[in-house]
């Protein structure tokens, strides 16, 4: 993590796309969170919106899950499966907006990324602009103008 203009730039900001039902995922991946925070710059964050009855339930859970982690980004999206590329555009700007970051990436909770080895690939692109690196689905690919 450095900081030039008065804000901390960092290695990369890794967006967890999670749903309110994956506690259990999201406490596996926790412990290392902290420390590559502090002592490698990488920022992680576990991705959700609010239900669909805001206020409700399931976002009181999730509330009181990050009061006591704080390891959560909030988005101003409704939570379903049909709106996670949504999900995803909104998580990509709202990182940018937070994090000064040379690189922003995406995993949904159930893939368990060696960050270390991340890292490293990461270094290695860092002067390089507009870098992708990750798997498109094959089959049909749906798309919006």
């Amino acid at each position: 993590m450095s900081e030039s203009s008065g804000r901390s730039r960092y290695l990369m900001v890794v967006g967890i796309n999670t749903a309110f039902s994956n506690r259990k995922r999201r406490d596996s991946i926790r412990e290392k969170r902290k420390k590559l925070e502090e002592e490698k710059g990488i920022i992680i964050r576990f991705v959700i919106g609010h239900s669909a009855t805001s206020g409700g339930i399931l976002d009181r859970a999730i509330e009181a899950e990050d009061k006591k982690h704080g390891d959560f980004l909030r988005l101003d999206h409704v939570e379903g499966y049909l709106e996670l590329s949504a999900k995803t555009k909104t998580y990509f700007a709202t990182a940018v907006n937070l994090w000064d970051a040379d690189f922003y990436i995406k995993v949904d909770d159930d893939v368990h990324v060696n960050i270390a080895t991340l890292g490293q690939t990461l270094v290695r692109h860092r002067s390089k602009q507009r870098v992708y690196i990750g798997c498109m689905k094959s089959g049909p690919v749906l798309s919006q103008k």
